[in-house]
């Protein structure tokens, strides 16, 4: 069973979709128990850090996900909660990954929207993925790189498209709008 965190975000209606469309076994949920349980855990997320991360903290997930095992992914606003601290709201996260999270420099059109690379990809996330192909971004804040970095993209500046620590695998670019290659990292996650 995948567990999609049910919380105060958006995009939980189209990662769901995205999931079944692969038959995955999905149930999206705020349960710690049901969490706790499930083979794998995704933390979906289009919003604002601080409100998504008090959400998180009344349900108690904010100590929970942290110490869960099973494989752990986090999309777009749910890859920025797993870092230490996200400039937006001047807000701490839940400290997975030791990167920082900042607005993007206005130099240029923000959010960073559309279509655009990712670059120096690494690991079983990725497997059968050209890093010639493009993903699907929105955001206004990014992620900074460091050793965790499994991924990068640069618009304005370089930052994480990808990360990974142990078990907890996160990813800027949203998988569910990304077509096919998309659709690929997803089954990839599915078969961790």
């Amino acid at each position: 069973m995948i567990s999609v965190i049910k919380y105060n975000a958006g995009n939980i209606g189209s990662i769901t979709n995205a999931l079944k469309r692969l038959n995955a076994d999905v149930i999206v949920t705020d349960d710690p128990k049901l969490i706790q349980k499930a083979d794998k855990v995704i933390l979906p997320g289009v919003g604002e850090a601080k409100s998504a991360m008090n959400s998180l903290k009344s349900c108690g997930l904010d100590t929970i996900i942290p110490k869960l095992k099973q494989p752990f992914l986090g999309v777009c606003l749910g890859l920025q909660l797993l870092c230490d601290y996200s400039d937006e709201g001047n807000t701490k996260c839940l400290g997975v990954i030791q990167e920082q999270v900042h607005k993007f420099p206005p130099l240029g059109k923000i959010p960073h929207m559309g279509w655009d690379d990712f670059t120096d990809i690494r690991g079983s996330l990725f497997e059968g993925i050209d890093p010639q192909d493009d993903m699907y971004y929105v955001h206004s804040y990014y992620a900074t790189t460091g050793a965790n970095t499994i991924g990068t993209c640069n618009y304005l500046i370089n930052f994480s498209a990808a990360l990974q620590r142990d078990n907890f695998f996160a990813v800027q670019f949203h998988p569910e709008k990304s077509a096919q290659v998309g659709s690929r990292m997803l089954k990839n996650f599915l078969s961790l």
